[in-house]
């Protein structure tokens, strides 16, 4: 009986000894697993954070570039603002030169429309001056009087040694009646009732030879001159009627050049003769005026002043006037 209860002990101690050594196993299995568990951790931890530092890095490269590029953008962006202005500055500049050839551009068409309207003009002064030549020359082509009508100007030619003696300025008799069958015929045709509305001036203009200092042929260029306008026009003047009487002393004026217009030969050298005479011319309503505005005009296109040229021609040409010595 003894036996077998020590036998029983036995085997329950034997029983214990295994659990303990299975519970003492499995401790160790979990210290392990524990410690497996924990490696493992330090190990994805360090791996973790060396990924961290790596991504730290990249930020801080990424960080670094952003920077840059904000650094980039900000001078970009400034120097587009720069632009920006020097656009708009470009564009009120380009605004105002706009606005400059616009004012331009109207000026030029205001004054294309004055120079055609001029131009109107001086075409009918042409006209009405070229109808007068026309008149004159068949008026005096049938006379008996040796009178020679320029063709551009319509200034009348007389012959030498009809009005005056040479260094005279009193009217020959012979002048006195050339004069007393000139003058009624010239009026008729400028101051008749078809022209006399554009005829502003007639202008007796006397002339010497280069004989004699400027002041003595200026004193006797303007005497004869007047010589010719006092005897046509004085109140016992019977030369021309009553109303072209009137009509002529509201246009004519008188003057002396002197020497100072000589008449030249085909040689080139001076016809003293020639050069000794009386003219007479005229100059039509508005005539100076529509050349000088051409030749404001003209210059403003940059033409030069030929309108004023040919002005100061055609005035050159009119002082082929009465020839006398």
């Amino acid at each position: 009986m003894a036996r077998f209860h020590k036998k029983k002990q036995d085997e329950e101690t034997t029983y214990w000894l295994s659990y303990s050594d299975m519970m003492a196993g499995l401790l160790l299995c979990f210290v392990l697993i524990i410690a497996l568990s924990a490696l493992h951790s330090n190990i994805i931890f360090d791996q973790k954070q060396n990924e961290l530092l790596g991504k730290e890095k990249e930020l801080l490269v990424q960080s670094n570039e952003l920077d840059q590029e904000k650094l980039t953008v900000s001078s970009q962006r400034a120097l587009l603002d720069d632009q920006q202005k020097a656009l708009i500055a470009q564009e009120e500049k380009l605004a105002s030169q706009e606005d400059k050839l616009n004012q331009q551009s109207k000026l030029l068409g205001e004054l294309q429309a004055l120079m055609d309207s001029q131009q109107e003009k001086l075409d009918s002064i042409i006209g009405v001056r070229t109808e007068l030549v026309k008149a004159l020359k068949e008026e005096f082509d049938d006379s008996n009087l040796e009178v020679e009508v320029d063709a551009q100007t319509g200034a009348i030619t007389f012959n030498s040694n009809i009005l005056f003696e040479y260094n005279k300025d009193t009217l020959k008799s012979g002048g006195t009646e050339f004069l007393d069958e000139f003058l009624p015929r010239y009026a008729h045709v400028l101051l008749g009732d078809k022209y006399r509305e554009y005829i502003s001036e007639i202008i007796i203009q006397g002339h010497t030879d280069q004989t004699g200092t400027y002041m003595y042929n200026l004193d006797l260029s303007q005497k004869r001159a007047y010589s010719v306008a006092e005897y046509c026009l004085n109140d016992d003047s019977k030369v021309l009627d009553d109303d072209s009487l009137e009509a002529m002393r509201e246009v004519v004026s008188v003057g002396g050049s002197s020497y100072s217009d000589p008449v030249y030969k085909d040689d080139g050298e001076i016809d003293e003769e020639a050069s000794r005479r009386v003219e007479i011319l005229f100059r039509l309503k508005d005539e100076e005026m529509v050349s000088e505005m051409m030749e404001i005009l003209n210059s403003e296109q940059s033409e030069g002043g030929s309108s004023h040229n040919d002005d100061h021609s055609d005035h050159s040409d009119d002082n082929d006037g009465f020839y006398d010595e």
